[in-house]
């Protein structure tokens, strides 16, 4: 039997929190869009604004919930996590009205983009320190993963059976499977576990920040601002994809596929995102965090032909890897890591609440008439308002150091 150090159970733990994390994301739930919408009868608009009500009330309570993780040994958190995710999942197939449709996406977006990504990156940002770029850009593998494999085969399940059977068999799949791995991978780990054969120089040594204090940093707000576009651009996106696809005359599986694309994008993008991050620290590398996305909005806006879905989706995917390691590393770089499951719970809860506001003006603007140039063009002037505003105070973003 092999036996594994304790800092890879640590990234093979990350890894498969992230991957199941999907069942909660935009990307997974907007396959979902058309069926329910059909089934329930509601417009793009309605749908939004319950998607986005829903969203709202789970940022909320992930600030509280969130916190704990700082307070509970992570075998018996992550085996909650589990357990509401599982419960969550069977709850959706039964969904059969608008109240229903509310409670349902609530339980997916907090347990699944909500507490199983804040679980698994507040985990692996706490345990590692020398490669914590490298651990994270690991981890987020798993979402990678799943983004290359689920559209296109649970589109393929919900028109060869029917939209509840593939959640039923979902609920079923988590509950069986990850009390196991959570078992095997974290049963040993405290929360004052460190990453292994790692020297600890006290000159490095910098101020661990509480969230009450973090909330007063102006510098906070600043990297918010940047951190917060991905979220809400392509959320409304994954949300709204059969709306773009009807907009541009593309077929019904154009955007599934470039899905695909856009996972190997964002694995490559993972991949040298942790070695830079490592290198040059993730306060350097924020500039760049969202060119990706902007240059994908670029071409929404100026072409129709639909290979133009498979660029679009694969620069969302280079920005996408960029985020899902900088959002997490640039956190416990700036404020460390004593505090650090307070304060991703912040940040996670607005990331997810920016995801509500992006799909509730996503579904604004479609129902006003909007065309979707227009919308990536709105999107795009975000970008470099908060590009902007980056540069301008880049150089006050250093940590305390003791």
């Amino acid at each position: 039997m092999i036996k594994l150090s304790l800092n890879k159970k640590v990234i093979i733990f990350g890894f498969i929190f992230t991957f199941f994390s999907s069942f909660g994301q935009s990307f997974f739930l907007g396959l979902f869009n058309a069926p329910i919408r059909n089934e329930l009868d509601i417009s793009h608009g309605q749908f939004g604004t319950i998607y986005a009500s829903a969203t709202i009330c789970s940022s909320l309570l992930l600030i509280w919930v969130g916190k704990k993780i700082d307070d509970y040994r992570l075998l018996y958190y992550s085996l909650f996590v589990v357990l509401l995710l599982s419960i969550s999942s069977l709850f959706f197939s039964f969904i059969n009205s608008i109240y229903l449709l509310t409670v349902g996406i609530f339980l997916m977006r907090f347990s699944g983009q909500g507490l199983m990504s804040h679980t698994s990156s507040t985990t692996v940002s706490r345990f590692f320190e020398k490669s914590r770029g490298k651990a994270l850009s690991t981890i987020w593998f798993g979402l990678s993963t799943a983004e290359f494999i689920l559209p296109v085969f649970v589109t393929y399940l919900i028109l060869l059976y029917s939209w509840r059977l593939v959640w039923q068999g979902i609920a079923l799949l988590i509950i069986i499977l990850l009390p196991i791995i959570i078992y095997k991978c974290v049963k040993n780990i405290r929360l004052d576990s460190r990453e292994e054969d790692v020297t600890r120089n006290e000159k490095d040594q910098i101020k661990d920040w509480t969230r009450s204090e973090v909330i007063r940093d102006y510098k906070f707000y600043i990297i918010s601002l940047n951190m917060l576009a991905g979220p809400w651009i392509i959320t409304g996106i994954f949300i709204y994809q059969s709306f773009i696809s009807e907009a541009k005359l593309w077929d019904s599986y154009a955007i599934p596929k470039a899905f695909m694309l856009y996972s190997i994008t964002s694995i490559l993008s993972l991949i040298l995102s942790g070695f830079l991050v490592d290198k040059f620290t993730s306060r350097k590398l924020l500039p760049i965090i969202n060119i990706p996305l902007l240059f994908s909005l670029l071409t929404l806006i100026l072409f129709k032909h639909e290979l133009s879905a498979f660029i679009f989706l694969g620069l969302i995917g280079i920005s996408n890897g960029l985020a899902n390691v900088l959002g997490s590393s640039t956190w416990a770089e700036i404020y460390g890591v004593k505090h650090i499951g307070s304060i991703k719970a912040l940040t996670t809860a607005l990331m997810v609440f920016s995801t509500a506001f992006g799909t509730a003006l996503f579904g604004l603007f479609i129902d006003q008439g909007f065309t979707i140039e227009s919308i990536a063009l709105i999107s795009s002037t975000y970008i470099v308002v908060s590009l902007i505003l980056l540069l301008i105070f880049r150089k006050n973003l250093q940590p305390v150091r003791l």
